[in-house]
């Protein structure tokens, strides 16, 4: 007992002696920005059974899986903490932003592309059959401004950590237990599927990232912030925690991934319909992966550092970005001129290379202008 005293001391202050920007955190989001490009476009450059083994598989299954959407979210959620403008009212404006950027992405990103792609083809089923779940259906960005909104409801009840824990932990469970809901109408479940997992009876997914599936992971970084900012030896607090929480995440992820089990099994909702057991395990990566960051942090250049802390700023424009170019250039742009969108393995990874490097730079000129005031942020500026 006397061991564990000792260590915490030597970890954690009483006091908040670790503020400002984390190199960790900016390195974090900006590789999973990056690797977003490369997931998008596997998964629409590929075949459906092609996405089962290989390259495609690992970018779509575990890159785009446990390593992806879960650390976006987590660090949505640190990034609350450390934000210098944290009072509810911001919460409030951040999240309204969100939610707004979510609708003018699909309208850019799905409705108004399909629409010419419709007018250049001719094909109705292709580009305006799921036209409703295109333009109104929950992604990442719709699940983050309701997060943000009703996280700022639940702080403005004065909940204590634990409370917000435990809230977040039984909304996991009962959408464990309420998971594949069809209310029939394509209407109701696009709308319920912003807060549980919905399903037609064809099985097409609904609700990609439903608030009480996922609610827990920006909480967990919530309150994974809190404790981070009162950390005075990081490279112990690192060297335990993401040790322990990265091996037991490997043994899940090896588990899983040879027998199938929960969000490696077939089909999109064992994802995106996530149980609490999944999200304990991507919980338990996320932090692993910090540590990782944190130990290469000394072997990067600051100049690089600079880019990859400007990436981390911009990750809201640098996302919307690529899902408009991807939309334009290989749902629109291929499929018309060759009727199919397919691309060989290599071919779709150098396509979605250039098309993160050209969103950064639109991103890097765009914030430059106009300093985020459109896009509020995942981790607002120091």
């Amino acid at each position: 007992m006397e061991f564990f005293i000792k260590t915490k001391k030597k970890i954690f202050s009483e006091e908040i002696v670790n503020s400002g920007r984390q190199p960790e955190l900016d390195m974090a989001k900006a590789a999973v920005i990056v690797c977003l490009a490369w997931i998008h476009c596997i998964i629409e450059c590929t075949p459906e059974e092609g996405l089962t083994t290989g390259i495609p598989y690992v970018f779509d299954t575990i890159i785009g899986g446990p390593l992806a959407a879960p650390m976006f979210m987590f660090a949505m959620g640190i990034g609350m903490v450390y934000t210098k403008t944290h009072t509810p009212n911001d919460y409030i404006r951040r999240g309204i932003r969100l939610w707004i950027l979510s609708y003018v992405l699909n309208i850019c990103r799905f409705v108004i592309p399909f629409l010419a792609g419709y007018l250049i083809t001719g094909e109705y089923e292709h580009y305006i059959g799921m036209m409703p779940y295109w333009a109104l259906g929950n992604d990442i960005l719709q699940f983050a401004g309701l997060a943000m909104l009703f996280l700022d409801l639940l702080l403005k009840l004065r909940l204590s950590k634990a409370g917000l824990f435990l809230t977040a932990l039984l909304m996991s469970a009962a959408a464990v237990f309420l998971n594949g809901i069809d209310v029939g109408s394509p209407a109701g479940n696009i709308f319920l599927g912003y807060l549980m997992g919905t399903e037609d009876a064809a099985g097409k997914v609904a609700s990609d990232f439903p608030l009480f599936n996922w609610f827990i992971v920006p909480v967990c970084g919530y309150l994974f912030g809190d404790v981070l900012r009162h950390v005075k030896d990081k490279k112990m607090f690192y060297g335990i925690f993401s040790s322990i929480c990265g091996a037991a995440a490997l043994v899940y992820f090896i588990i899983g991934i040879h027998f199938k089990l929960g969000m490696f099994g077939e089909g999109e909702n064992c994802y995106y319909h996530i149980t609490t057991w999944d999200t304990a395990a991507s919980l338990a990566a996320a932090v692993g992966i910090l540590g990782v960051y944190h130990v290469i942090l000394r072997h990067i250049p600051g100049k690089v550092m600079g880019v990859v802390s400007m990436i981390s700023r911009n990750i809201n424009a640098i996302y919307c970005i690529h899902w408009v170019l991807l939309s334009w250039i290989v749902m629109v742009g291929l499929y018309a001129a060759r009727g199919t969108q397919e691309l060989p393995v290599l071919v779709t990874l150098l396509l979605g290379s250039g098309i993160i490097v050209v969103s950064i730079f639109i991103a890097y000129f765009w914030s430059s202008r106009w300093k985020n005031k459109l896009l509020g942020g995942f981790h607002e500026k120091k």
